[in-house]
């Protein structure tokens, strides 16, 4: 699976997990720095980051001293190079671990490689074979303290890395979050054996059972069964039996359910029970989905009895013998669903065969200085490989290919543009076709994770920021009606201001090239402006219409601190938000001012926000005074997508929110208040606001395009 690099020196991502064939070669191996080993009885795995340098969008205020400021632009755009991390893995089956050696002297052994750390019981059956190989020094670390290290970061740090498997549910992934309170928990390691660990705190730890009877035993039985050697040939071979035609069932025995202990008639009484009475031949599709199931139950209930002995509630499997084999995942969950009788909960990992290989990278990571990572997921992937899915939805098509011309236009001067922009789309379409098949190889599909998916295909291709032209426009021609807008409203009484300023927000949030409707407007009518907006909104009562309440609230106390999260450049940002929060400071309300720390889709970032309020204080003595006092902050997310995770936000940002005792949050945008806060609640009061502009999201919420939710909420008692 993926993780990207968030916003530390060296951002370091974690890139897709895949089998590598001994001739294909990375092109992320070029740059390939620190790395770990992680031995076991069957499988070698490999954790190494690379450097990748890429483009970053960068703006500079323009110097408009003597010249005629009607003719030129606020800002200048230029695009730096930037070098960020990313964290790969690898993994070899241990029959091949001279090809695995190999891999590591040819493409990841330099110059400044003295070391390598190495955990597993290979790191000291193999020692003198790495030494010998590698001409490195190996520095062996211990494999239950690698394996919880590992396990404790992904919990912590990567988004809907565990999940609960619930079949024939909608959705069967059901992910978690992260959370720091993540103690005690037991971890069910299911590796050629399994080793069953009591997790206390971060450094605290018991091993406190196994079993021999892991996925060594799965293979190796599998093996002699079906004549199978490959792992993944057999859960391909358990994917396609019918266990039943091998297994005895309770029904079998007793002609129907043994109801009085409780026992469906269904329930497995004896794994490959059929085979010693029935006189035929039995499929090998059949014995490995028995063997399979056999193996599963028995982990389950085992994992389920040690839970239920230590008071624990929560059991994470990991290891390589899951790999998210839907067989697996909803025998191993009924199990322990049917012993603890619900109480006892099964949650996978995404990541669950390389927690070993993580702790190990880690551990010499420390050594570095671990604060020079930021963790955070990768929807793009670096491994170079391509999908050969068929086409599906062509008009999807055609709006990656809206995106790839901005790139272009973005990019006047790059003689490669159009190139690039070709395998943009090969590469997002090729994403979009995995996910087809795979919807939860990110974690949770959402319109967030596509969206990312988008963005973070466009930074592998070197197009940081392909609405930059067109944001730049924008925020031009917005800023010269700025004054025009405000003697408006100002000419207005009390009642009437607070609409207008209402609609002028929402107005505002029209203009985003992101959504089909308004781009197609935008590009057929380049007159299109804030008034014309103001006329495709929806006539109240709205879709979702709490304009009443919050004008009851505006008439009580002001507000101490408001959080405004901000989404489009130009009409949105200057003509709707700036107004409303000259209001709101006008009523004695500091303001908290959020943008993009990175740029998608036309939203309006940080350092382009920087410079237009520079612009509109010197229009505007109410905001100028605000920034001279410290009562007007901008700041930065943390985030480069169209959408928000209140969840992971910028520290500093986290901070000031709790210094400020923010009581309001604002959030603007159908990405970010109706995509994925819409449900979200606050202890705070809030405002959810947005146009529709995406017609299967209207019908869903039962409206049409252009529908207005203006929500307002207060905390829950």
């Amino acid at each position: 699976m993926a993780a990207s690099g968030g916003k530390g020196k060296s951002g370091a991502s974690m890139d897709k997990s895949i089998t590598l064939p001994p001739d294909e070669i990375f092109r992320n191996l070029e740059n390939a720095k620190r790395f770990a080993i992680d031995i076991g009885g069957s499988l070698t795995k490999l954790a190494y980051y690379s450097t990748v340098q890429h483009k970053v969008a960068k703006v500079r205020s323009c110097d408009h001293t003597g010249k005629d400021a009607d003719h030129e632009l606020l800002y200048e755009i230029s695009e730096q190079e930037e070098i960020t991390a990313r964290l790969h893995f690898i993994k070899f089956e241990n029959t091949y671990i001279e090809t695995c050696l190999d891999f590591i002297k040819d493409h990841l052994v330099n110059t400044e490689t003295k070391v390598i750390k190495a955990t597993g019981g290979g790191a000291y059956k193999f020692k003198d074979l790495l030494e010998k190989k590698l001409g490195l020094k190996v520095d062996k670390e211990d494999e239950m303290t690698c394996l919880i290290k590992g396990c404790n970061f992904v919990l912590k740090n990567i988004p809907h890395e565990a999940f609960v498997y619930v079949k024939h549910a909608d959705p069967e992934f059901r992910f978690q979050t992260t959370h720091p309170n993540i103690f005690p928990y037991l971890l069910v390691n299911i590796g050629s054996g399994v080793s069953i660990v009591k997790v206390d705190t971060e450094d605290k730890f018991e091993r406190i059972g196994g079993s021999s009877i892991g996925g060594g035993t799965f293979w190796g039985l599998g093996a002699l069964l079906t004549k199978t050697k490959k792992f993944d040939e057999l859960l391909q071979l358990a994917a396609k039996g019918q266990h039943t035609n091998v297994d005895m069932l309770v029904k079998d025995i007793y002609g129907g359910a043994y109801q009085i202990l409780g026992l469906t008639g269904n329930l497995i009484a004896s794994s490959f029970g059929k085979s010693a009475t029935a006189d035929k031949e039995f499929s090998k599709e059949d014995m490995a989905k028995s063997l399979l199931h056999m193996i599963s139950n028995d982990i389950g209930q085992l994992a389920c009895l040690y839970a239920k002995q230590h008071n624990l509630y929560q059991v994470y499997f990991g290891g390589f013998f899951i790999r998210g084999h839907p067989v697996t995942m909803h025998t191993i969950s009924y199990s322990i669903n049917f012993f603890s009788k619900g109480e006892v909960q099964a949650l996978f990992l995404r990541h669950e065969g390389y927690l070993g290989a993580i702790g190990a990278f880690l551990k010499g990571a420390e050594e570095d200085n671990l604060n020079l990572y930021s963790w955070g997921e990768n929807y793009a992937g670096s491994s170079g490989l391509m999908s050969t899915s068929p086409d599906i939805y062509p008009m999807q098509r055609s709006r990656s290919g809206t995106v790839a011309k901005r790139a272009v236009a973005s990019q006047p001067d790059a003689m490669d543009a159009a190139d690039r922009a070709i395998k943009f789309q090969q590469k997002y379409w090729n994403k979009l076709q995995t996910l087809r098949h795979q919807p939860f190889a990110y974690g949770s599909l959402t319109v967030r994770s596509l969206l990312d998916t988008r963005e973070h295909c466009l930074n592998e291709f070197n197009f940081p920021d392909p609405y930059s032209k067109v944001k730049q426009k924008e925020n031009d021609i917005a800023l010269k009606y700025y004054q025009k807008v405000i003697r408006s409203l100002d000419a207005l009484v009390w009642e009437e201001k607070q609409l207008a300023l209402v609609k002028g927000l929402l107005a505002g949030n029209v203009f985003d090239w992101g959504a089909k409707a308004v781009s197609e407007v935008l590009e057929s009518d380049p007159e299109f402006g804030f008034e014309e907006a103001k006329k495709k909104l929806q006539t109240r009562p709205w879709l979702v219409d709490s304009y009443c309440e919050w004008i009851k609230r505006l008439k009580g106390p002001p507000h101490k601190c408001a959080l405004i999260f901000v989404d489009n450049s130009g009409m949105d940002i200057i003509l709707g938000i700036f107004p409303f929060v000259r209001e709101l400071l006008s009523r004695g309300t500091e303001v908290i001012l959020a943008c993009n720390s990175g740029p998608a889709l036309n939203d309006v970032t940080y350092n382009e926000s920087l410079i237009v309020t520079e612009h509109i204080a010197d229009m505007d003595s109410v905001i100028q005074s605000a920034l001279q006092d410290d009562r007007l902050i901008l700041v930065q997310t943390g985030s480069s997508s169209p959408c928000l995770d209140l969840s992971r936000l910028d520290k500093s940002l986290a901070m000031l929110v709790k210094e400020r005792r923010t009581d309001l949050v604002i959030i603007e945008g159908m990405g970010r208040a109706i995509h994925t806060n819409y449900y979200a609640v606050l202890q705070c009061e809030s405002l959810k606001l947005a146009v529709i502009k995406n017609s299967w999201l209207a019908e869903r919420l039962g409206g049409n395009i252009f529908s207005v939710v203006f929500k307002y909420e207060t905390p829950p008692k």
